[in-house]
């Protein structure tokens, strides 16, 4: 299989990570196999400074997790360095990494795609093309990367509800008001912002960009203790009846394909509750 993420170095000490994991960029136990080898590398690598990470498909950033993978699998995955699910270890690891993690966000990032660009330590997004959202309430489960602990820190307390009860699509330029993301920039000056701020960083001393990131890693993260009973919850709330149902018929509707469901999912779970 190939990989799911290319990485280049456009400059000394800047790392660029692209997701190519065709038809949508699901996130899948090969996607989080690879993300965890690359943080490893990152926590052990004395020159790189900055990574970013985009995407290779202008409509999706990262979909969300794949729903048709075996659940039971995903659930008894060896546990990551930090003892926890290998899914919340990526997310608390590249928080804490002592290099600056980007989110360059072009297309969707919903569901596990929005918990990782919220890892991240900053977010960029494109103002016409990005949306981002945590659907899964909408369909009857939890989000299992705990997104709500993450969300009340940067957007405050009824933003995150709404973001998260109301389980709708944020477009980029709405995300930035919000505080889901720092900025939203005009698709066209996404990349080449993201280029410029990158270099800079690059350019800095390494020692003090992660001993800065260090002590506002302090006062912002969550604990780490409040991510595994999230997931906990999240399988008990997608081994639901009703919530087997709703995803079975926003699966036959076209979820996990190219499709209108995926391009507009907020419109959807919404049809599937009966509010639209």
């Amino acid at each position: 299989m190939p990989n799911q993420i290319q990485l280049a170095t456009p400059a000394p000490g800047y790392l660029r990570a692209t997701f190519l994991n065709p038809p949508i960029n699901l996130v899948d136990p090969d996607t989080i196999g690879e993300l965890s080898a690359l943080v490893t590398r990152l926590e052990n690598d004395a020159e790189t400074r900055v990574i970013v990470f985009d995407s290779g498909d202008p409509d999706f950033f990262l979909a969300h997790y794949d729903v048709l993978a075996d659940k039971a699998k995903t659930a008894a995955m060896a546990k990551g360095p930090t003892g926890m699910h290998p899914w919340l270890d990526v997310l608390v690891r590249i928080s804490r990494a002592p290099v600056v993690s980007i989110a360059s966000i072009r297309g969707r990032a919903r569901g596990a795609g929005s918990e990782f660009a919220l890892a991240c330590d900053i977010r960029f997004a494109s103002a016409e093309k990005a949306i981002l959202g945590q659907f899964e309430v909408g369909v009857g489960a939890v989000p299992g990367g705990n997104p709500m602990a993450r969300l009340a820190g940067l957007v405050g307390r009824g933003r995150a509800l709404e973001i998260i009860l109301g389980a709708d699509d944020f477009p980029g330029e709405l995300a930035a008001r919000y505080g889901y993301v720092n900025r939203a920039l005009p698709d066209a000056e996404l990349d080449a912002f993201v280029d410029r701020f990158a270099r800079r960083l690059a350019g800095f001393d390494k020692a003090a960009l992660a001993e800065a990131k260090q002590f506002v890693d302090q006062t912002s993260l969550p604990d780490d203790a409040l991510f595994p009973p999230a997931l906990d919850q999240f399988f008990r709330s997608t081994a639901r009846p009703e919530t087997r149902a709703r995803m079975a018929r926003l699966l036959e509707a076209g979820l996990q394909t190219r499709s209108d469901v995926e391009l507009r999912l907020g419109n959807h779970v919404a049809g599937e509750s009966g509010g639209r």
